[in-house]
């Protein structure tokens, strides 16, 4: 998870407290949100990505969700939530009453067991059917009563439930074997999705019939998608949004001036990581292992950080970041410094014809992918052992390409699903992984399962220590940084500093006017 430390937030001290609410010409004004986290899609069934689940946090409710900050679930759709036993295979929720669909159908623990199961079923390339690997079956025990019934152990399945993954849906209007269509959502939270156009922006207003842990639904928001950095970069500056996040580009980020009287910047400590992903699968130039070690030995982390990211992100060394309990520095230890002569020996064993050739994709406005891709070619080729054909691709597209192993590296960022180590686990380095790398060990799925087990999760460190070293000598991914978390807002707009801290909800309703 992103545990948030605020180390820039722009405080009113001193100022009376009637400048600190809404003025009656400002109560109902929208407050626009800018990102270029792109949506992939408005079903929960089929997206898996921070975009998307962004959304979901705001229009739709799970029986669980997070304090800003917190580690631990409390209820929202759910009264109460408790694990039935002390084996940690069986957990039972009981629904809040009240709540109600769009259509004024109540909820009931047959809309949640639909919602669970639906996933499973449709079991989406680009959707979150992998986070529920445990779940064996879901009862619909009484209106009010759903219990899940785990294969193994596993002390995370709250923090699973707490996720965009566990979204509820209408059984009425959601299809049970396909992901439904549309630009609408019949969803339960504190927002209702006005209107929606693909990729331009999401019209959400409060939802006056919310029933939740919420004390209550905020301001209208609108949020505007933009394809680029540069095009939020061009936004925020023309003060077409009134709040901008993830992400400008790093040319603006470190620019960003504290005790300029027009902006209000929140920096926080974040979870977030960024890898790049390695095709292990046999025909793939990088299937030998050898190779893989020896791009380990040729990437400069320092150096993307100081020059593509000018400081706003920090060198990463492990599959966990610094922050999450387990985090080792396993790619340090295994390589230290650059070494072209360590990697030529590498490929010398592994008898490859050299250059190296292989295909690098990255999602096209993400961030500074474009320019990362390229300095990473650049160190990579610097040695002369690698050739290697940069491509971008839009969001979509490059998400199922590599689910359908359709490129032999590529780089993405990962926000983590809950705040705990096996967000980094499983989705990542498992046999099957959302990344569909094609990389298996036996021995990590092991201990993967094995780090489940544990209530008190302190008790999972040494599982996930002995992961991230299998993983540096496997290399099936080669961590490259984790970021800061930037959140810049207008003068006039307060909330900010609980907009996104790395427990996958995005809380529009925390933003206010001043």
């Amino acid at each position: 998870m992103r545990i948030l430390v605020t180390l820039l937030v722009l405080a009113v001290v001193g100022i009376g407290g009637w400048q600190l609410l809404p003025s009656q010409e400002n109560k109902n004004k929208t407050i626009t949100v800018g990102t270029t986290d792109a949506v992939t899609d408005l079903d929960p069934a089929g997206a898996y990505d921070a975009g998307s689940w962004a959304l979901f946090s705001n229009v739709f409710q799970s029986l669980l969700t997070f304090d800003p900050g917190g580690v631990t679930p409390v209820p929202d759709a759910a009264k109460s939530c408790a694990f039935q036993g002390s084996d940690l295979k069986t957990y039972r929720c009981t629904l809040r009453s009240g709540i109600t669909f769009p259509s004024g159908r109540k909820m009931t623990a047959e809309d949640v067991k639909y919602s669970f199961d639906r996933v499973k079923k449709i079991n989406s390339d680009v959707g979150p059917a992998s986070l529920f690997a445990t779940l064996g079956s879901v009862t619909a025990d009484d209106a009010a009563t759903v219990t899940f019934h785990l294969t193994s152990p596993d002390a995370t399945w709250p923090l699973k439930v707490a996720t965009g993954a566990g979204s509820i849906v209408d059984k009425d209007t959601y299809p049970a074997n396909a992901l439904r269509t549309g630009t609408s959502v019949d969803g339960t939270g504190p927002y209702t999705l006005t209107s929606y156009t693909k990729d331009e922006k999401a019209q959400l207003a409060p939802n006056g019939h919310y029933v939740g842990y919420l004390g209550g639904t905020g301001r209208p928001v609108e949020l505007r998608y933009y394809t680029d950095s540069a095009k939020l970069d061009s936004a925020w500056k023309a003060k077409q949004v009134d709040v901008a996040t993830r992400t400008l580009s790093p040319g603006v980020l470190a620019q960003l001036n504290p005790s300029d009287p027009d902006e209000r910047v929140t920096e926080s400590d974040s979870s977030e990581t960024r890898n790049l992903y390695l095709n292990t699968r046999a025909g793939s130039p990088l299937h030998d292992v050898r190779v893989r070690r020896a791009m380990a030995w040729l990437v400069n982390r320092e150096q993307l950080a100081a020059t593509v990211y000018q400081g706003t992100v920090d060198p990463l060394y492990s599959l966990i970041p610094a922050g999450i309990t387990g985090h080792a520095t396993s790619f340090f230890d295994d390589y230290p410094t650059q070494s072209a002569a360590k990697a030529r020996a590498l490929l010398t064993q592994a008898g490859v014809s050299l250059p190296v050739r292989f295909t690098f994709g990255y999602g096209i406005g993400h961030g500074a992918g474009a320019e990362e891709a390229a300095q990473l070619k650049k160190q990579l080729e610097a040695s002369g052992l690698f050739q290697v054909d940069v491509k971008g691709y839009e969001w979509t597209d490059f998400q199922k390409r590599w689910a359908a192993g359709k490129m032999d590296a590529w780089a993405v960022g990962w926000v983590a699903d809950y705040p705990d180590p096996d967000t980094f686990g499983a989705a990542l380095v498992g046999s099957g992984s959302t990344m569909s790398t094609g990389y298996s060990n036996k021995v990590v799925d092991h201990l993967i399962q094995d780090s489940q087990q544990y209530a008190d999760r302190s008790e999972t460190v040494n599982d996930f220590k002995a992961i991230q070293s299998d993983v540096a000598q496997d290399v099936p991914l080669i961590p490259l940084w984790q970021r800061k978390e930037y959140v810049v807002s207008t003068e006039d707009v307060g909330g900010g500093q609980y907009l996104d801290d790395g427990t996958g909800v995005f809380r529009l309703w925390r933003l206010n006017w001043i």
